[in-house]
């Protein structure tokens, strides 16, 4: 008998102004080489909440890209069904997973199944989520998760948020939604424009840049209390907040000495350091993963391209050559690869660099691409693009292989940031 491990669902805190009347709605072009074939039988237990989880654990996987999901013909099996592998291979299903709702001692409502690898004739495994009727879809979320880790070897994002910026009707306002662009709730709303939202480690805060106070000045807000607190309100500009890996620190651009540098505070504000020293404009840092070095824009070579420091300060290394434009680095999480927009034929596109080897690839055919933000595993990378005039948002598989278009009618879309791991 395998173990079946017991997670609860906690109902994440945030304190927002309510539900976002703009949902992001989502567009999917392009697939991995080799799909995997997977069946997600119906899960026995309330109907009503069962079509909900496994509606969610079905989108997720056919949105990844890397599954072909084979219709189950209303099966209803559950975590403890005998099953036929035979049947479910003549099917073409490689992979399989039942499961069913039920009420936990407590009231509460379980999320149990299994996933069968219908090849062999085994079980992968199998989990019980706790789960309410408001957290059906991140139950499902989770699920997905798992199937996708246990099936690919590396950790789903499908429980992961994302923050943007939409314009619309004179204002802005910070938004956070699941990966897949539903459940958008506001955290900020302004007349002012509000910009680069940056992602705490840990998922509980936000840094980001507000106008409120007619300059740019950088805040940084807790996402359980609502509360905010000013990190960098210096003369000049205040712009461009990185957290640290430990989510201690923050790496900003200041323009308090003359020409925006880049500059190190703690996350209360205090500890001000200053890192680079040149006689460009240095802006857009970004730690590596490690947290030794910070990866930046600058043009003190004429152009802008980026460059490498320490997290500490000392002699800058310059890292991009190919062009005479290239900005915003975002180095991925598991530190092989460097995301950034490149200028090529007038057209702002967003490329890759393996950093081992140094080659580049450029990964969307569109125009003015800008923000680039990693997901969580290094798979997809979330950026802004202009279609039509309007922003909307954009995922890109690292390989450039699947895309997918996240767009809010009538809204102007912005400012993305991918958040760190389901914690």
């Amino acid at each position: 008998m395998y173990k079946i491990s017991r997670r609860f669902f906690l109902a994440l805190a945030l304190s927002v102004a309510g539900l976002a009347q703009a949902q992001l709605s989502i567009e999917i072009s392009g697939a991995g080489a080799n799909r995997l074939p997977i069946a997600i039988a119906d899960f026995s237990g309330d109907a009503t909440a069962s079509r909900i989880i496994t509606a969610t654990v079905r989108s997720d996987l056919e949105r990844s890209g890397l599954f072909k999901l084979i219709d189950p013909a209303n099966a209803v099996l559950d975590e403890n069904s005998p099953i036929n592998y035979g049947e479910w291979k003549g099917r073409g299903a490689d992979s399989l997973a039942a499961g069913r709702l039920a009420q936990s001692p407590d009231g509460r409502m379980e999320a149990r199944f299994r996933v069968y690898d219908t090849q062999k004739g085994v079980t992968l495994g199998g989990a019980v989520y706790v789960t309410s009727n408001q957290q059906l879809r991140a139950a499902g979320h989770r699920i997905a998760d798992y199937i996708y880790e246990k099936l690919t070897g590396e950790k789903g994002v499908f429980s992961t948020r994302i923050a943007y910026v939409v314009k619309a009707r004179g204002q802005f306002l910070l938004q956070i939604a699941d990966a897949d662009g539903q459940g958008a709730a506001t955290a900020l709303t302004s007349t002012e424009p509000i910009i680069s939202p940056a992602w705490s480690p840990d998922g509980g805060r936000l840094a980001y840049v507000s106008f409120e106070k007619k300059k740019p000045v950088i805040y940084v807000h807790s996402l359980a209390s609502g509360q905010r607190q000013i990190v960098a309100n210096f003369k000049g500009s205040n712009s461009a907040p990185a957290w640290s890996p430990d989510g201690r620190r923050l790496a900003v651009v200041l323009s308090k000495d003359g020409n925006s540098q880049i500059y190190a505070v703690n996350a209360d504000g205090s500890g001000v350091q200053r890192l680079s020293q040149s006689g460009g404009i240095d802006t857009e840092p970004r730690y590596s993963p490690d947290g030794g070095t910070i990866y930046f824009t600058s043009d003190r070579g004429g152009s802008p391209q980026i460059y490498q420091i320490g997290a500490n300060g000392g002699d800058a290394r310059r890292v991009s050559f190919e062009g005479n434009y290239n900005v915003s680095p975002r180095p991925s999480p598991d530190g092989k690869s460097l995301a950034f927009i490149t200028r090529r034929e007038g057209r702002f596109q967003l490329a890759v660099m393996d950093l081992a080897s140094r080659q580049v690839q450029v990964l969307t055919d569109s125009h003015k691409d800008e923000s680039p933000s990693f997901a969580p595993n290094s798979r997809m990378i979330l950026i802004a693009t202009e279609v039509g005039g309007r922003g909307v948002l954009s995922a890109v598989s690292s390989d450039g292989r699947i895309k997918q278009r996240l767009s809010v009618a009538a809204g102007d879309v912005r400012e993305p940031a991918w958040g760190p791991f389901f914690q």
